[in-house]
């Protein structure tokens, strides 16, 4: 019984994977709709594209945007907590773990991305209305961009980024110096762990503003590296030479228009 409850879980985590990967393509076809224009008034109005009409548009309120990013925090965070759901499990028995706590671990991570998300829904609201990204969630101007790769390419030197992807990277130790059992014990480790990957992983969203928060493209890359940084064998010698290819590509970035002679 324990293998079926045990196998039932693990299912339904990665079919939470693959249900938030779904609806952030069926947002991303929703959107290109949206900007396109579609038939009747309002496609007509999102056509003509003045100034005032940003308001008109799902992108430009709160909710939808917040819903976007809970779901995209969903898709490319939920796949890295692998390891960490992995490790807890290897505790249950030792430890006095349990599935209710397994679970709620993972609701305390999500809790923190979910919060992460209404931050920076807003923070895209900001930027849109101040003229710095388009409706898209794209910067306007390629050094905003450059800026960005060159920021969050820096940031993987620095010993935030080594405390908290020390933490990420090792969930293991993490549980053993801060045990709760219980179904409240997992929801305040898992809280506790979520903080840790948010200080580790904040630069991967950002850089959504750089080449398009709906860049299904991006989002899958963004995420392949997430995993790979989190794995327990070579996690820890891919972050800095993510910060040298991500400075590289702020001056790719920069220089494109004399790259391509534009």
């Amino acid at each position: 019984m324990s293998a079926m409850v045990r196998s039932t879980m693990w299912l339904g985590f990665f079919a939470l994977i693959l249900a938030a990967w779904w609806m952030m393509y069926a947002m991303a076809m929703q959107m290109d709709v949206d900007l396109l224009g579609r038939p009747g008034e309002m496609g007509e109005r999102m056509r003509q594209m003045d100034p005032g009409m940003d308001m008109y548009m799902p992108m430009a309120r709160f909710f939808p945007l917040f819903v976007m990013w809970g779901a995209m925090m969903a898709a490319m965070m939920v796949p890295t907590m692998v390891p960490t759901l992995r490790a807890y499990e290897d505790l249950m028995t030792s430890a006095n773990g349990s599935r209710i706590g397994w679970v709620a671990v993972l609701a305390g991570y999500f809790a923190v991305w979910l919060a992460f998300a209404a931050g920076i829904a807003g923070l895209q609201l900001l930027l849109l209305h101040g003229g710095v990204i388009d409706m898209l969630g794209i910067a306007k101007s390629r050094w905003t961009a450059a800026a960005l790769l060159v920021a969050v390419g820096l940031f993987q030197f620095t010993r935030a980024k080594e405390v908290c992807h020390g933490v990420c990277h090792s969930p293991m130790m993490y549980f053993m110096g801060h045990w709760r059992p219980g179904a409240a014990g997992g929801f305040r480790m898992g809280l506790g762990l979520g903080a840790f990957c948010a200080g580790c992983c904040w630069g991967f969203m950002v850089l959504g503003f750089a080449g398009g928060v709906m860049n299904l493209a991006w989002m899958g890359l963004a995420t392949f590296f997430m995993v790979i940084e989190k794995l327990p064998q070579i996690g820890h010698y891919v972050t800095k030479p993510m910060g040298f290819a991500l400075i590289l590509g702020a001056g790719v970035v920069a220089g494109w228009p004399m790259i391509t002679g534009g």
